[in-house]
């Protein structure tokens, strides 16, 4: 009679056969939301979901760096109607100077950054991040027409070059 253990052995070579001929990583692929985040010329940026239906809004590192320490920050107030493209949704003020945030497209403001408002300098710290902590500015909801329009931003490529001029 075979131990135990020598007829387990005899079951696992032939699935490790099987499994020594699979490749040993996984592909992953990417998502069309890496690609979606648009600029403008006025240093704002919109992150466009995969859906095309709603976006995050904030500014650009660039414009960061050149606002310097940031103080404070106005959020726009969520009152349903859609804002057009290049209309201010909000303010920042630095040591430097005060700037309004226009809407890179026509959208609807769903909601603010609150922790702007006690911790404006998040927006110096990580500008372009629209996770719960980044520096995002608000939360949008784009219509067809203001999905149109992100298409004709510049993309990040695009961006590098103009802000180098």
């Amino acid at each position: 009679m075979a131990s135990f253990a020598a007829s387990l052995r005899a079951v696992a070579r032939p699935a490790m056969r099987m499994a020594a001929a699979r490749p040993a990583f996984r592909t992953f692929t990417t998502s069309r939301m890496a690609l979606a985040k648009r600029y403008t010329k006025d240093h704002e940026w919109i992150d466009v979901s995969a859906d095309r239906k709603s976006g995050v809004i904030g500014i650009s590192e660039y414009a960061a760096e050149q606002l310097g320490d940031v103080v404070y920050v106005e959020l726009p107030e969520t009152t349903g109607d859609f804002v057009d493209q290049g209309d201010a949704v909000g303010a920042v003020e630095s040591v430097k100077s005060a700037s309004d945030i226009n809407a890179p497209v026509r959208c609807k403001v769903v909601s603010g950054n609150v922790s702007l408002e006690e911790k404006p300098a998040i927006i110096n710290q990580v500008p372009e991040d629209d996770s719960n902590g980044g520096g995002w500015i608000v939360r949008v909801e784009l219509d067809e027409e203001g999905a149109a329009q992100a298409d004709e931003l510049m993309d990040a490529e695009a961006y590098k070059a103009f802000i180098s001029e």
